[in-house]
């Protein structure tokens, strides 16, 4: 202060100056910092909710490519059975079969909720 020379022109003497508050004013480095590191993280939001929307595209994709093809299977049993290379027994043991495979996948599905929940419970 004395080097500028603030005193100049007043009736007083500065002898000394205590420091009670230093003002600092915001840290311009830090606050590019920090939006830098969120525009980062809304890229990368961004881009994995890309990801998620074309998995999901996919997904959809093969759903259809499966509807597609198991609605081609009546048209093949009926071509079988019709042209004899399956006969009709041997259609009531593929269905008798689906028909096993059915209820066991539902009794597997029942036996690993009833584990889940206790397992939940725990």
């Amino acid at each position: 202060m004395l080097q500028k020379g603030l005193d100049s022109g007043t009736a007083y003497e500065i002898i000394s100056i205590d420091i009670a508050d230093i003002d600092i004013g915001r840290n311009i480095g830090a606050n590019l910092q920090s939006l830098q590191a969120e525009a980062n993280t809304k890229i990368a939001q961004a881009k994995a909710e890309e990801r998620r929307a074309m998995a999901v595209a996919l997904e959809q994709e093969m759903r259809a490519e499966v509807v597609k093809a198991e609605s081609e299977v009546p048209k093949a049993m009926a071509e079988a059975l019709k042209s004899g290379n399956m006969g009709v027994l041997d259609y009531y043991n593929l269905k008798n079969i689906q028909a096993d495979t059915k209820m066991k996948n539902d009794i597997g599905s029942g036996i690993k909720q009833y584990v889940d929940s206790k397992t939940d419970q725990e």
